[in-house]
């Protein structure tokens, strides 16, 4: 909890040792109802909020043009290049955003299936793109959302180069 007073004016005002307010900073020790009690009056806080969370982590990550992180994803297609866009460390949702290019010796991949939501937006080029049992004709300016927990993938290639922006949404283990 961020305030504008120091430890010893804080243990001077509520009446406690310097050293027993570190140890309780630190977690060595558990407080007495009433040394929380004395600590939240000195603070001029409800006692609740020294059980607030801690800080809440809040991610952010830049990724200027061009400098993208070129990765493997496991189970990815030959030729289909995986530029990581950011990532998330904190949190329970896993955000994967990619740039994908085909390179011009890349064949149809329609065998990825995991669990999680992947959104994909396409920025050049046509193809048909199969999710299970449908087949849908997309351009550059067409984007698709769905649960990537049954098989897709690129079936055809109409019109090359082919560039897509790819966000796999998945729950943290």
């Amino acid at each position: 909890m961020a305030t504008d007073v120091s430890g010893g004016a804080l243990a001077q005002a509520s009446g406690i040792s310097a050293s027993l307010l570190s140890r309780i900073e630190r977690g060595l020790v558990s407080p007495s109802v009433d040394t929380l009690d004395r600590l939240a009056e000195s603070l001029r806080v409800p006692v609740s909020r020294l059980f607030a969370e801690r800080e809440i982590r809040a991610d952010f990550c830049h990724v200027p043009a061009g400098c993208g992180l070129v990765v493997d994803p496991s189970g990815a297609a030959l030729d289909y290049r995986h530029e990581l866009l950011g990532h998330l460390l904190s949190g329970h949702i896993l955000v994967e955003p990619h740039l994908v290019t085909l390179l011009p010796s890349a064949e149809p991949f329609v065998t990825s299936l995991y669990p999680g939501v992947k959104f994909l937006y396409f920025l050049s080029g046509e193809v048909t793109y199969r999710y299970g049992s449908k087949a849908v004709s997309v351009r550059a300016g067409d984007s698709l959302l769905f649960d990537a927990n049954v098989q897709h993938g690129i079936e055809a290639f109409q019109h090359q180069p082919v560039s897509y922006l790819s966000v796999v949404l998945a729950q943290r283990d």
